[in-house]
């Protein structure tokens, strides 16, 4: 389980259900990333490994692109037209708000380089509307209930 943020083209007038709708009808192609997106890969990664420090990057053909972060479990996947940034429920209380605001960093990277509105669906906001302690709060709740359930 992950906490997540979804990059979405969303036009004037379209609500975010609509927008979800499609990006979830779009995930069933397995269409190699688009050479907009290909570039603008290329421009974030340097600037995550300026935020995160030492990250690890995968590439599968021309379908998908990783970069992952070891020490948070911060991970940024680019999977033919979607782009998302994945954090597994590890953490709690202030490491919760700091890998927290590492993922909302780097979510600003990503929209500036892709022009694509990051969206949370934890919260059901965009990343714009949300007040930081209500994603901390939720993700310290989460984790410490699977970690009541299946152990730390």
């Amino acid at each position: 389980m992950s906490y997540d943020i979804y990059f979405l083209s969303r036009r004037d007038g379209q609500s975010w259900e609509e927008v979800l709708d499609t990006m979830q009808d779009a995930a069933e192609d397995n269409a190699p990333i688009p050479a907009k997106s290909l570039e603008a890969w290329q421009r974030i990664v340097p600037q995550a490994r300026t935020l995160l420090g030492d990250v690890d990057i995968t590439a599968y053909e021309q379908e998908s692109r990783d970069l992952s972060h070891s020490g948070t479990g911060i991970g940024l996947s680019f999977f033919g037209d979607e782009v998302s940034i994945t954090v597994p429920y590890w953490h709690t209380g202030d490491a919760a708000a700091a890998v927290l605001g590492n993922v909302f960093a780097l979510s600003a990277i990503v929209e500036k380089e892709t022009g694509l509105s990051p969206y949370d669906p934890q919260m059901e906001l965009p990343v714009a509307d949300m007040a930081p302690q209500d994603s901390t709060a939720l993700m310290s709740r989460i984790t410490g209930d699977l970690r009541s359930r299946y152990g730390a």
